[in-house]
């Protein structure tokens, strides 16, 4: 069986009890490197990476490698998790990351016996991920995400939220045509209406997409959940459209119980209210990204939380040299 000898010890051999999550296509181990090197580091020194290995059979995994590194090796966003190398010998590719400590957004929402998240860590994670899509879709030729859900929001230690995965990610439509055509994936629960019939994708798929995390958000529900009423086949939307369709009061019967009443109703209702707007049926009905994001802005929970954050974090930008400015980590393999 053929290592890879530079992340071995990064990895700790790739122990069992270093992985930190797997994949369809791989795994993920928590690793140590030196900041300056990129050299492998004794565990607990130097600085903590996530290292994703993909399968060698799957095919489509290395498409999703290669999409990964053409992405997130371009783009540098405060809300985009950073791509800090890769490695390609033979049959093995690795993907090299910063290590995002609070783990995933799905993990807080969803997981038996974790704290729930309050609401005010609820709208910044909320304001975070509208951030990163506002910027994919500012970019030219736009960026479509295609993937959004929980499990690919991740949290570092400031529960700063990340979008992560970008194997799914495509490039949009372009001078006078209105979508891309793609084979249909992603995640049932999470992916536009149209998107799944058609295949046509727009930035307006991210938007619906934001809608059911929006959703997630508020009710501490899953996008697909057996627990909601209606069964296997029931999904958060259709179970949570009644309620957001009537009056206002009704609006609060999708709320996270768990959350104890610690919530602004007027602001639980202007967000229940967006996460209708994002999920409407009709795409074009849809608001933009920005919209979302300013909508999001102007509660006085999430004006807070800007208030409080340094304008650093709101600067964006297209990297000029492609996957050159990222490392190209070379490594030497023998075999067991």
């Amino acid at each position: 069986m053929l290592l890879p000898i530079s992340f071995l010890n990064a990895t700790q051999n790739f122990r069992p009890d270093s992985v930190v999550g797997e994949g369809g296509f791989g795994w993920v181990f928590k690793g140590w490197i030196d900041e300056k090197t990129f050299a492998p580091a004794k565990p607990g020194t130097g600085m903590v990476v996530a290292v994703k290995t993909l399968k060698r059979e799957s095919y489509q995994g290395h498409k999703e490698w290669l999409a990964e590194i053409n992405y997130l090796g371009q783009l540098h966003h405060q809300n985009l998790v950073k791509l800090l190398g890769y490695c390609s010998e033979y049959d093995n590719r690795l993907l090299v990351y910063e290590f995002m400590p609070k783990g995933s957004l799905e993990n807080h929402l969803f997981r038996k016996g974790v704290q729930p998240i309050s609401w005010p860590l609820r709208m910044k994670i909320a304001v975070d991920v509208a951030c990163g899509l506002s910027f994919l879709h500012s970019l030219n030729p736009n960026i479509i995400y295609r993937d959004l859900k929980a499990s690919n929001i991740l949290l570092d230690s400031d529960y700063n939220a990340k979008l992560s995965d970008f194997g799914l990610a495509r490039y949009g439509p372009t001078g006078d045509k209105t979508h891309v055509s793609t084979r249909v994936m992603g995640t049932h629960g999470y992916a536009a209406p149209e998107y799944v019939a058609t295949g046509h994708l727009t930035p307006k798929s991210d938007v619906y997409s934001f809608g059911v995390v929006l959703l997630e958000l508020l009710s501490g529900k899953r996008a697909k959940d057996d627990d909601i009423a209606g069964g296997a086949e029931e999904t958060l939307v259709k179970w949570a459209k009644p309620f957001l369709q009537g009056d206002s009061r009704r609006m609060l019967r999708i709320m996270d119980s768990r959350l104890g009443g610690q919530y602004s109703k007027k602001e639980a209702q202007a967000a229940a209210a967006l996460a209708l707007q994002c999920l409407h049926s009709d795409s074009k009905n849809r608001p933009l990204m920005i919209d979302v994001l300013d909508k999001l802005k102007q509660l006085p929970t999430s004006g807070d939380i800007l208030m409080n954050t340094p304008h650093s974090r709101l600067d964006h930008k297209r990297s000029k040299n492609s996957i050159g400015n990222h490392r190209n980590i070379k490594v030497v393999y023998h075999s067991s």
